[in-house]
C-alpha cells in the first residue's frame, strides 16, 4: 500500500471512494459533507503536532506565515511578530499557551506532503489549492462564528474539534466577499458533530460556522482551501474577446456621462442592444482556452530530483509523463508551445511528434522519440518537471 494514500485517489481519500459524482451533483457549493471514517490513523503522515513545534521552535518564519487567533481576546500581530518582520517564537508559544490557536499559512509551500496533496486535488477540481493548519490548544475556539469565501475540506489529524454550522446568508460569495463581523447573523443552528482523528468535512463557501476544541487534547486540522474560477470570470473573458472583433463595444461612452444632467434613457437602450448582440457572438472556447492556460501557468513546477539527477541521460533510462501535472501543447506561429507550470516552453514543429509522445503518459526511451537532440529535449521536459525517469 501506498505511503500516501491520499495520493491514490486525493477527493475519493477524503470523502470515500466511490461519492465523488454525488458529490459534485448534489453538494458541491450547496451544503455541508461530514464524513466520519472511525480511522484515527487515516491521515497520519501528513503533519502532526510534533512537525507544528518542530516549525514553530526552529524555522524563522515571516509575518504571513504564521498567525495567531483567538475568539475571545482579539491577538495583534505586533504582538508575536517582531521589528524586523520575524515571528518571535517565544510570544507564540506563550500565546498558544494561553488559549490562542496557531496557524500557518500556505504551508503546503514548506510541507512536501502537504504540497502533494494539493497537486492532487488541484487535477480535481482544475483550481487553485492551499492548506492552512490550525493547532488549537484544550478547551479553546480560534474564531468566532463567520463564514468563508472559498470552499474548504477540513482534515482532521490528531485531538477533536466540535463544529456547528448555520444558515448560509450569502451563497457562493466571491473571493473578495470576505466575511464581515455584525453584516450578516449566523442564523438558526442547523447541524452540530465532533470531527476526530481520520475524519472529514466539507464547508461550502458563505456557510456560517465555528468550532472549539472537544476534551482535554489539543486540535490539530488542516483546512484545504479550493480556490476556484466562476463563470463570470469566463463571461468577462468571453465579452473581452467579442470586444477585439467588436468596434461597437470600443466606441467611447457618451461625452458627459458623469455629469449629473446626464439623461441615461439612450444609454439603457443602447446597452440592451449591445448585450443582445453578445448572445450571438460569446464563444466559450477561447476564454475557456485562457482560463485553462492561465491555470496551468499559475502552478508551481515539481520538478523534485531535478537538480540532483541533471547528469548525463542514457539510453537505458526510460521516462514518463508526471501524474497529474497539468501542461497543454499548443501552436504560436511557426513554433511548438508547451503551456507548462511557469510559463510555456518553445519548440520546433518537428518535434511536436516526440512531445506529444513524451506527455502522453507512455514509457519511453530517447530513442523512442525519433527526432533530433532527443536527449536535450528530455532534459527540458525534466528540468520543468513534465516527465520524470522511472
Amino acid at each position: 500500500m501506498s505511503r500516501e494514500p491520499w495520493l491514490v485517489d486525493p477527493l475519493g481519500y477524503l470523502i470515500g471512494a466511490g461519492r465523488e459524482d454525488d458529490f459534485f451533483a448534489r453538494i458541491y457549493e450547496r451544503e455541508a459533507l461530514v464524513v466520519h471514517n472511525d480511522a484515527p490513523e487515516r491521515f497520519a503522515g501528513l503533519i502532526s503536532i510534533d512537525d507544528i513545534d518542530r516549525i514553530v521552535t526552529t524555522l524563522d518564519l515571516r509575518e504571513g506565515q504564521l498567525a495567531l487567533a483567538n475568539a475571545t481576546a482579539h491577538v495583534d500581530s505586533d504582538a508575536y511578530v517582531d521589528g524586523a518582520s520575524f515571528i518571535d517564537r517565544g510570544a507564540v508559544a506563550d500565546h498558544y499557551r494561553r488559549g490562542s490557536t496557531i496557524i500557518l499559512n500556505q504551508a503546503h509551500q514548506f510541507d512536501p506532503a502537504l504540497s502533494r496533496l494539493c497537486r492532487g486535488l488541484e487535477h480535481v477540481f482544475s483550481s487553485h489549492v492551499q492548506t492552512n493548519i490550525y493547532l488549537t490548544p484544550p478547551n479553546a475556539q480560534g474564531f468566532r462564528t463567520h463564514y468563508d469565501n472559498h470552499d474548504v475540506l477540513v482534515i482532521q489529524v490528531e485531538g477533536e474539534k466540535a463544529w456547528r454550522l448555520y444558515d448560509m446568508p450569502i451563497a457562493t460569495p466571491f473571493r473578495g466577499e470576505g466575511f464581515e463581523q455584525g453584516r450578516y447573523e449566523a442564523g438558526e443552528l442547523r447541524q452540530e458533530f465532533v470531527l476526530k482523528p481520520g475524519d472529514c468535512a466539507y464547508v461550502p463557501r458563505g456557510l456560517m460556522h465555528d468550532a472549539q476544541t472537544s476534551g482535554d487534547k489539543a486540535s490539530l486540522h488542516i483546512t484545504v482551501g479550493i480556490i476556484t474560477r466562476t463563470w463570470a470570470d469566463v463571461m468577462l473573458e468571453a465579452v473581452s474577446e467579442v470586444a477585439l472583433r467588436s468596434p461597437e463595444l470600443r466606441r467611447s461612452l457618451p461625452p458627459g456621462f458623469a455629469r449629473p444632467d446626464f439623461d441615461r434613457a439612450k444609454a439603457r437602450e443602447h446597452l440592451k442592444t449591445l448585450v443582445s448582440g453578445l448572445a450571438n457572438e460569446v464563444q466559450l472556447d477561447p476564454a475557456l482556452d485562457l482560463m485553462v492556460d492561465t491555470f496551468i501557468r499559475s502552478r508551481p513546477a515539481h520538478n523534485r530530483f531535478a537538480v540532483r539527477d541533471a547528469g548525463a541521460i542514457s539510453a537505458k533510462d526510460k521516462f514518463q509523463a508526471q501524474a497529474r501535472t497539468p501542461s497543454r501543447i499548443a501552436e504560436d506561429g511557426d513554433d511548438i508551445i508547451v503551456v507548462c507550470a511557469g510559463g510555456e516552453l518553445k519548440f520546433t514543429p518537428e518535434q511536436r511528434p516526440a512531445l506529444e509522445l513524451a506527455l502522453g503518459g507512455t514509457k519511453f526511451g530517447v530513442g523512442d522519440l525519433k527526432v533530433e537532440k532527443a536527449d536535450a529535449l528530455v532534459s527540458t521536459l525534466l528540468a520543468y518537471g513534465l516527465i520524470a525517469r522511472i
